[in-house]
Formats: C-alpha cells, sequence, structure tokens
C-alpha cells in the first residue's frame, strides 16, 4: 500500500457521537482488506506526546459502532506546539513536537488518520508540513469545520437538542412561561439553527447575529398578547448582543483554547424577566449534547469518512482532508481547513425559512 505498512488512528479534541464508528470504518478494512497494522494513540495528541500507542485488532473494534465517546480517550486541552510543563511551581509553554515526530518513528507509523475539529486540524497540518502523512477526518458536534458540509456528530447533537426543546415546550406552554434553552455553538450556531427550527423555537439567537434584546423582549410580549402566553428561546453558547460580548463561564490558562463559554442562556432568561415580568427559566444542555449513541445518520456518515480515509491511503494521498460536497465524499488539502471556521450565513436558506415562518433572531 504505497509503502504504508503501520497507521497509527488518533481522536483528538471533544468526544462526539460517531468517534468509534469511524475507528472501527479505518481499523477493519485496514486490517482485512490492506493487511496493514493499526495502532490507537491514546487521549488525543497527549498519547503521542507520552508515547501511549497500542494495536487494534478487528475484534477490539467489534461491536463499537453503536458506542458513544471513543475507546482510545481523546483530549481537547492539549496542543503539541504549545505543552504546558511546570518548573518550580510556574507553568511555562513548550513546543513538544518534537518528542511527537521521536515517537511517530519509534512506533514505525507510516502515516496517522487523525479525527477531529479545526483546532486538531490545525495541529495534524503543522505535522504534514513536518512530512508526517497525516489523513483527517472531521468531527465537531458544532458542524463548524471549514471545507465539509457537514461533520459526523452533529446530527446526534441536534436530535438531542431537538428532544430537549420539544420537552421544554410542554411545560412552557402549561406555567405560560418562557424558556431559555442554551446549546452548543462557541463561533457557530448550526445547532441552534437546526435544532430551534426543528422545535419551532420562538426565538433563535446565534453568535454570527447579534441580537437586540429589546426586539426580543418586544417579539415575546407581542405572542402574550395575541394570546400565545408561552415562548421558546433557543440560544447558542456564543450568542451575543449587538455591540456587547459573550458570556465566559470561566478560563483555563492552561489549555490550547481557554476561553470556556456557558451562562448566556441564564443572562438572557434573566434580562427578559426583569424586562417583561414574565416569569423565565433558562436550562443549559451542556455536554449530554455530545454523549450517547450516535443517531442513524451519523453512524453511515462517520463510517463513510473513516473508509475514505483508508482509501486515500491506498491511493497513495498525502495531507488530506475528508470532506462531504454535497452527497458525494471526497478530499481537499488539509492546510485549506487551517484557522478556517464554517459559521452560518445570514441568508443562509435556513435562516430565510424560519424568519418567513415566523421566528425572530433578535
Amino acid at each position: 500500500m504505497n509503502g504504508i505498512h503501520r497507521i497509527g488512528v488518533i481522536t483528538a479534541g471533544g468526544d462526539c457521537p460517531g468517534l468509534n464508528a469511524v475507528i472501527r470504518a479505518v481499523t477493519k478494512p485496514a486490517i482485512a482488506k490492506y493487511n496493514l497494522e493499526v495502532f490507537g494513540i491514546e487521549d488525543g495528541f497527549l498519547g503521542l506526546i507520552e508515547n501511549r500507542i497500542r494495536k487494534l485488532t478487528s475484534e477490539s473494534v467489534s461491536n463499537i459502532l453503536t458506542v458513544g465517546g471513543t475507546i482510545l480517550g481523546t483530549n481537547n486541552k492539549t496542543d503539541p506546539h504549545r505543552y504546558p510543563v511546570e518548573v518550580n511551581g510556574v507553568t511555562e509553554f513548550r513546543d513538544v513536537t518534537g518528542l511527537c515526530l521521536d515517537n511517530i518513528a519509534r512506533n514505525k507509523l507510516d502515516a496517522l488518520v487523525v479525527i477531529g475539529g479545526d483546532g486538531s486540524m490545525s495541529i495534524a497540518s503543522g505535522f504534514a508540513r513536518l512530512g508526517v502523512n497525516c489523513i483527517g477526518v472531521p468531527k465537531t458536534i458544532d458542524n463548524d469545520l471549514w471545507g465539509t458540509d457537514v461533520t459526523f456528530g452533529f446530527a446526534t447533537a441536534v436530535s438531542i437538542a431537538t428532544e430537549a426543546l420539544d420537552r421544554v415546550h410542554t411545560t412552557a406552554a402549561s406555567h405560560h412561561r418562557i424558556i431559555v434553552v442554551e446549546v452548543m455553538g462557541r463561533n457557530a450556531g448550526w445547532i441552534a439553527l437546526y435544532a430551534g427550527m426543528a422545535s419551532g423555537s420562538d426565538v433563535i439567537l446565534i453568535p454570527e447575529i447579534p441580537y437586540d434584546f429589546d426586539t426580543v423582549c418586544e417579539f415575546v410580549q407581542s405572542r402574550s398578547k395575541r394570546g400565545k402566553r408561552f415562548s421558546i428561546v433557543c440560544v447558542s453558547e456564543g450568542a451575543k448582543p449587538a455591540g456587547g460580548e459573550r458570556v465566559i463561564s470561566r478560563v483555563d490558562p492552561t489549555s490550547a483554547d481557554p476561553i470556556r463559554l456557558g451562562g448566556i442562556g441564564q443572562k438572557v432568561a434573566n434580562d427578559i424577566e426583569t424586562a417583561t415580568k414574565i416569569e423565565t427559566r433558562a436550562i443549559t444542555l451542556g455536554h449530554v449534547q455530545r454523549g450517547g449513541t450516535p443517531v442513524a445518520t451519523d453512524r453511515v456518515l462517520a463510517t463513510e469518512f473513516g473508509n475514505k480515509a483508508i482509501e486515500l491511503l491506498e491511493a497513495g494521498e498525502r495531507g488530506q482532508l475528508v470532506v462531504m460536497k454535497g452527497r458525494t465524499v471526497t478530499h481537499i488539502p488539509i492546510g485549506e481547513a487551517e484557522g478556517k471556521q464554517r459559521l452560518v450565513p445570514v441568508d443562509h436558506p435556513i435562516v430565510r425559512a424560519a424568519r418567513n415562518v415566523g421566528t425572530c433572531f433578535g
């Protein structure tokens, strides 16, 4: 297979429904069809730094298609280019890329299949420039990886968020309340847009469309005056008012991405109740959107992506990112996605459709 005999598989970044499906789809054909050895790198790039690498077999990846999370473990804090090391009680950041390259050589890995989001692909792109053959597989529930129309994990997250919004609908109607549901989406509002649309949410607030608070209040009050004595508000964690800032829950200086968002849902609820005197409650879905069994769509997509990664290696491709364009699984150079995000266009057809059925975007 073009000089490839041993490949490493790594799941990096946040956990996501469908990761195990990709691991399975990479490992089984690699072994059965191409006679390759496959090694799993534990806990994302941390395992590559610490040389925690184990052999995968067809048996070890059997019966994991429907299992959430990742059997390899993952890590969303470790960047080899900025690895925290404590020296005399002080945290310093060092570039340990050379250590990763040493461990790749030590384990005789001819290629890496990197399953991750935008941060992971940026790291993989850096390795590719250093001569490591990296094939990227796009993963993120936020659906914000540039270059692909969809990422696996997104459909499951939308399904979970939609079910939650459906359930609070009856409570809001019974108690004549406004209920604000905060979903994930740091910079891209795809989850809120799709789940809000699917659940018939009355207000959808996303990062790409800064909201005017007075507009939101006027909207829910007008519904109340028309006899609609409740409203559902779906808000992305990264949403912010026009001219305002995102709500930050905490800062982790040791992480590659130190800003942790959270709290916009409660803030919006408090502000609405204060301004309108309508009883308002807030719910934050948080990590429940990333957990559990992947829906059928994500299982199929993850399997297609994993299989495509192996086909690219077989074809002699290097430094490529598996992507979905339209209904076709194809590939682009992994470097093209570096430092970019796929955001919701403000004139997206779903935004237009939602507006036309009466949804408020603030």
